[in-house]
């Protein structure tokens, strides 16, 4: 080869990899379908049979002869079977792999050899799912999804608020009609905050009541006190809301038992009272005590409250969001009730793996240790249940707090008036002076 086509043919490689960068960095699924999926797969194929023996998930079938009672004396040497996969195959970012297990094994060896694949693939992760029995579904992510998560988009309905977007690239959205309450968990810069934000700015504009508990002085809360039908800022006036609350529901229970029916969602329109989502942030606040009998009274008439709501309050259109840094059983035996009622789990970064365990323990052991992955760099990344029973990574939009604040004051026209909070708030002031 001469100068002139050795000179063309560096030209030439110079140019695909400058081109191949740009397209990886700007079209990411354009460069994993031609380039990345291709040699991700390979490696699947070309690995999967060690790896599987070094994991202990492939099986030694006996030679048919040789066997002396369970001594082997003579014969071929015990051979390991690794388990039947299927071809690769590859989806947006990523590329999936069915399994199909030998007997007496089971998913549970999967999840704990996921570590394994991923090193061996080279890729983000590796999700381990059963779609049927004596199947195992491993999914591969070449990179992380949520690091650009992108827009994504859902169909508004009454109660149902577009948080993020989930891991798989679809919408992660908060039901209340689905899963009736929440647990949101997150340490300090988390994004907990910003979620909750979220939350509020996609609920404000719909026909809903917003009542805030926030025992920090209202500082959280209180940037959306124009759409919050009530804002209780400290434990004094949330026993006198959460109270209010309990009055209202069961002014609600002898509607629909004149009314015969088991829900407010089965009322005429006319009948039907607002639908009411109580948000709490930090839970903490109302649970601890400083010992006096007072503080403690206190206490026990939230723990109550909150329980009572949590468990009548779905088919009576009363819905609780609660949030907290920590969460955990030291703070009295009414947080694991309560926590037994919340079926919505989201669990961002976490200082102790006590508080992700409470989150999540009860519902996926695995689920736990992801959440405990998530880095202080990863805000607005947390761990979400699915109204299914799964769970999957999510990041939530960021929502900056003039944007939320903006949509609280241009929707406080349409905030519902709760005359029984209104009145136990001006009680309470009453006694005040």
């Amino acid at each position: 080869m001469g100068p002139t086509m050795l000179a063309l043919a560096l030209a030439v490689l110079a140019w695909v990899l400058v081109v191949g960068d740009l397209v990886r960095r700007h079209r990411p699924a354009w460069h994993w379908y031609a380039v990345g999926y291709v040699v991700t797969a390979s490696r699947v194929v070309l690995t999967w049979r060690k790896v599987v023996m070094l994991n202990d998930l492939a099986i030694s079938r006996r030679p048919p002869r040789g066997l002396l009672g369970d001594l082997m004396v003579k014969g071929e040497p015990l051979r390991p079977v690794a388990p039947r996969i299927s071809f690769p195959r590859a989806t947006r970012m990523g590329l999936t792999v069915t399994v199909q297990l030998h007997a007496g094994q089971t998913p549970a060896t999967y999840m704990k050899a996921a570590d394994a694949f991923v090193h061996a693939w080279k890729v983000h992760a590796v999700r381990v799912t059963s779609p049927e029995r004596g199947l195992v579904l491993l999914t591969a992510m070449a990179s992380d999804p949520l690091e650009r998560p992108g827009l994504a988009t859902a169909p508004t309905e009454l109660l149902s608020a577009l948080i993020g977007a989930l891991e798989t690239g679809g919408a992660w959205v908060m039901n209340l009609r689905v899963v009736p309450h929440w647990l949101i968990v997150g340490a300090t810069r988390s994004g907990k905050s910003t979620l909750l934000a979220r939350l509020i700015t996609q609920l404000a504009p719909q026909p809903v009541a917003l009542v805030g508990i926030d025992c920090k002085g209202g500082m959280e809360l209180g940037l959306f006190a124009g759409r919050l039908s009530a804002l209780a800022a400290c434990r004094r006036e949330a026993v006198a809301v959460l109270s209010a609350l309990v009055i209202d529901m069961q002014d609600r229970m002898s509607v629909c038992r004149t009314a015969g029916v088991r829900s407010i969602w089965e009322l005429p329109d006319k009948l039907r009272p607002v639908p009411v989502v109580v948000i709490v942030d930090e839970i903490a606040e109302l649970y601890l005590s400083d010992g006096t009998r007072e503080s403690k009274a206190e206490a026990e008439q939230c723990s109550t409250l909150l329980l009572r709501l949590a468990q009548l309050g779905a088919a009576l259109g009363v819905h609780l969001v609660v949030a907290g840094q920590r969460v955990g059983s030291d703070l009295g035996p009414g947080v694991t009730a309560l926590r037994a009622q919340l079926g919505g789990r989201i669990c961002h970064r976490v200082n102790d793996p006590g508080t992700a365990e409470m989150a999540l323990g009860d519902l996926n052991k695995d689920a736990v240790a992801v959440a405990q992955a998530i880095t202080a760099e990863e805000r607005g990344v947390a761990v979400c249940t699915g109204p299914d029973g799964g769970w999957s990574r999510a990041r939530s939009h960021l929502t900056p707090t003039e944007e939320a604040v903006s949509s609280a004051r241009k929707h406080a026209a349409i905030t519902p008036e709760l005359p029984a909070l209104g009145r136990a708030l001006a009680a309470l002031e009453g006694e005040g002076k």
